[in-house]
C-alpha cells in the first residue's frame, strides 16, 4: 500500500476530507440556528399561538453582557411594539393608514422597535448631544451656522426656529437641527432631511404646520435609539403620506 493509505480503499486524505465535509455542514447548521436568536419565532397571521421557527429550531436563549454592563438575553419572547394594523389587513397586504398618517408606522414612515436608551461612546458618554453640553465642538467658520435660521416647510411657510445643533460625539459630525417650532416646544431636524442655506432651512419632507406633531425626546439633552428611530420615521412617512397628492401617481 502506498504512504498514508490505511486499507486498500481508504487513506488519510480521504478520511480528512471526510472530516471537512462533517465539520463544514455543522458549522452551516450553527451559523443558520444563530441567524434565529433575533426575529423568531416569526408572527402568524392567522393566530398568536402558532410558533413559525423553520428548520433549524430557534437555540436556546443565551445572556450577552453589554459595554455599559447591563445584560441582555435572546432569544426572548419581547415582541415589537408597533402601531397596530387597520381592520381586516394582515402582514403583507396593501396598507392604508388611518389617523395621524404621519405616526401610522407603515410604508416609509416604518420605525424598528429598538431599546428606550441612549447611544453612548466608547468612554460611556452619550453619543449624540447638543452643542451647548458638547465641549470642544462648534460649527466650522466657513460653514452656515444654522442657529436662529427659520426652518421652512414644503409649503414654504415658517415651521419655527433653529436654536441648536446636535452632534455626534464619536462621528465628529451633526445629526440633527434642534428646532423651537411655532406654539411652544422643541424637536429634532434630521440633518439628512433639511437643506441648509445662507437664510433658511428649508425642509421638502413635510409642511410647516407638521412640524409640531414631530416625537419628542423625554430628555432635553439626549436621543435615545428608539426616539431616534420615530424622530426619523415622521420626516420619512412625510415623504408619501404630508400631501394627498403625493400618494398619486406622478404621471
Amino acid at each position: 500500500m502506498q504512504t498514508g493509505a490505511i486499507t486498500g480503499y481508504i487513506d488519510v486524505a480521504q478520511l480528512v476530507l471526510y472530516a471537512f465535509w462533517i465539520f463544514f455542514a455543522g458549522l452551516i447548521y450553527y451559523l443558520h440556528s444563530e441567524n434565529k436568536r433575533e426575529g423568531y419565532p416569526l408572527e402568524s397571521d392567522r393566530s398568536r399561538s402558532i410558533t413559525v421557527q423553520g428548520w433549524p429550531a430557534v437555540p436556546e436563549a443565551k445572556t450577552y453582557r453589554l459595554a455599559n454592563g447591563d445584560t441582555v438575553q435572546v432569544p426572548n419572547q419581547r415582541r415589537d411594539n408597533q402601531p397596530p394594523l387597520h381592520d381586516g389587513a394582515y402582514r403583507g397586504s396593501p396598507l392604508q393608514p388611518t389617523g395621524d398618517l404621519l405616526l401610522a408606522g407603515v410604508g416609509p414612515g416604518s420605525w424598528s422597535d429598538r431599546a428606550d436608551v441612549a447611544d453612548m461612546t466608547y468612554e460611556g458618554l452619550p453619543k449624540i448631544v447638543p452643542l451647548r453640553v458638547a465641549e470642544g465642538f462648534g460649527v466650522a467658520h466657513q460653514d452656515v451656522d444654522p442657529r436662529g435660521l427659520p426652518v421652512l416647510g414644503d409649503d414654504g411657510a415658517e415651521g419655527g426656529r433653529v436654536v441648536d445643533l446636535w452632534v455626534d460625539r464619536s462621528e465628529m459630525l451633526f445629526r440633527y437641527l434642534e428646532v423651537e417650532v411655532k406654539g411652544g416646544g422643541r424637536v429634532l431636524l434630521p440633518m439628512n432631511f433639511a437643506r441648509v442655506e445662507q437664510r433658511a432651512i428649508r425642509v421638502k419632507s413635510i409642511l410647516s404646520h407638521q412640524f409640531a406633531r414631530v416625537p419628542r425626546t423625554h430628555a432635553a439633552d439626549q436621543v435615545t435609539l428608539l426616539e431616534e428611530e420615530k424622530i426619523m420615521a415622521y420626516y420619512g412617512a412625510g415623504t408619501l403620506y404630508a400631501t394627498p397628492d403625493r400618494q398619486e401617481p406622478l404621471l
